[in-house]
């Protein structure tokens, strides 16, 4: 979401059918609605001339790695292509460029409330049916109906993030004499005897909207549930139920310690990710803890030089009142827009990127999870990322796919509004959660209400 990172916005497509039955059901729809057909792409430059422009929010070491596998592609085919960063305001790019004729002919989409909100403005080009006869080899049936809007399959999930990863330094811990918590009350109490021995236990990207709503969402998950879960990313129950309230006041422990937060709050909103990442893992360190997802070792290795597994290792968000451990993610569906100069070659990308080999690359690069279940985990370039590859592609009905990535985007993925803009002020003061509910539930009923009408 950031970057990687937090996208936020959705299909609310009832309970996100996590079973492989109900979305194997969902799959003899698709069949009749996927359109298409061509021929593979394995010939080497049969797309010689052509050229695909694609739009993602990756910048970085982020972008550095995707661009590695774009250059497998033209290798292959022939074809050139080109990237661009949209940033986190996605859609307000992507329609700026369509309004304005130069729109890019793939998108990766970063929310499936965004993949929902394109396709109902019919911006999107339904998949081919090569690539949804991929997928439906290379991938859990979930992915696929994660990818679909109205019983048509537009986004071939690329990329997948594990967002249920607390990162922190092995040398902090051993020097403080703490070891990784298993429950929420034992992560204050690392936290504090971290502070005491001279270290803030976070550092908090409290700049970056989209990282408070996964820290909700990790809380609320293991606090209220999978299906109550639901029933608040679908907006089912009101975000001022007494549920979101106790979530928030579990979350302002946390937030209004100042020994938990490096710099205090007014500090953290002055940290975006990639900076949070730095405080822990950089030449100076401010914190001994960061959460973030798995994509937090690609910035580690990439940017600071450090070896993860060693110098960087995670745990998962412990669990919050007797609830489970959460396990939360994301990604990012590669999507084709009409309006988009080259829908062939553009097609035949999108196809490449449901093969193994496509994930291989970047897997093997780092800071990369792949849903593609026919990749070989002795791809990822450390025992962590095979970890949380695996448990990506074992964790079936478990998982929950990120709740602000499900809302609409002007109220889980646009910066500073909605959620991002409620959540930055409960950081800023986290004495009131029955006010910053009350906010929340605001900004949720002008954003659902709006996507109806």
């Amino acid at each position: 979401m950031s970057h990687p990172m937090k996208r936020a916005s959705r299909n609310d497509r009832g309970r996100r059918r996590a079973a492989a039955t109900g979305a194997a059901v969902l799959g003899l729809a698709l069949t009749a609605t996927a359109c298409g057909g061509g021929t593979s792409s394995d010939s080497k430059q049969e797309l010689k001339g052509q050229s695909v422009t694609v739009a993602g929010v990756w910048t970085g070491v982020e972008q550095k790695n995707f661009k590695k596998v774009l250059q497998a592609f033209e290798d292959k085919t022939g074809a050139e292509t080109n990237f661009i960063s949209t940033g986190d305001n996605v859609s307000t790019v992507i329609g700026s460029k369509i309004e304005g004729g130069n729109a890019p002919d793939v998108v990766m989409v970063p929310q499936p409330g965004v993949l929902k909100q394109f396709a109902d403005k019919n911006w999107l080009q339904p998949l081919s049916a090569n690539v949804y006869e991929k997928a439906g080899i290379n991938f859990a049936p979930v992915w696929r109906d994660y990818g679909s809007i109205n019983g048509k399959y537009y986004g071939l999930y690329f990329k997948a993030s594990h967002k249920s990863t607390v990162w922190y330094s092995p040398d902090a811990f051993a020097q403080a004499g703490v070891q990784p918590p298993k429950t929420f009350d034992a992560l204050l109490k690392t936290g504090k005897t971290l502070s005491d021995s001279g270290l803030p236990a976070f550092s908090v990207a409290g700049e970056d909207g989209w990282t408070l709503t996964d820290w909700f969402e990790n809380v609320y998950l293991s606090q209220e549930g999978p299906k109550k879960y639901d029933r608040l990313a679908e907006h089912k129950i009101k975000w001022t139920d007494p549920s979101v309230v106790k979530a928030l006041t579990t979350l302002g422990k946390l937030f209004k310690d100042k020994n938990m937060v490096a710099g205090g709050t007014s500090e953290a909103l002055r940290t975006d990710f990639p900076e949070s990442v730095e405080n822990v893992f950089g030449n100076e360190p401010k914190a001994g803890m960061v959460y973030e997802g798995d994509f937090v070792g690609g910035i580690v290795s990439g940017e600071f030089k450090k070896k993860v597994g060693k110098d960087a290792k995670f745990f998962g968000f412990p669990a919050v009142k007797g609830g489970k451990e959460p396990v939360v993610a994301g990604g990012d569906a590669a999507a084709v827009l009409k309006a988009g100069k080259n829908r062939e070659a553009a097609m035949k990308l999108v196809e490449f990127f449901a093969t193994p080999e496509a994930a291989k690359i970047w897997a093997e690069a780092g800071g990369f999870i792949s849903p593609n279940e026919k990749l070989d985990l002795d791809a990822y370039q450390d025992a962590t990322s095979r970890k949380t590859a695996e448990s990506i592609v074992n964790a079936g009905d478990a998982v929950r796919f990120d709740m602000s990535d499900l809302a609409p985007a002007a109220f889980g993925g646009t910066q500073g509004a909605g959620e991002w803009k409620v959540l930055q002020d409960f950081l800023r003061d986290p004495s009131d959660p029955e006010g910053a509910a009350e906010k929340l539930e605001a900004a949720a009923a002008k954003a659902y209400k709006d996507t109806q009408n």
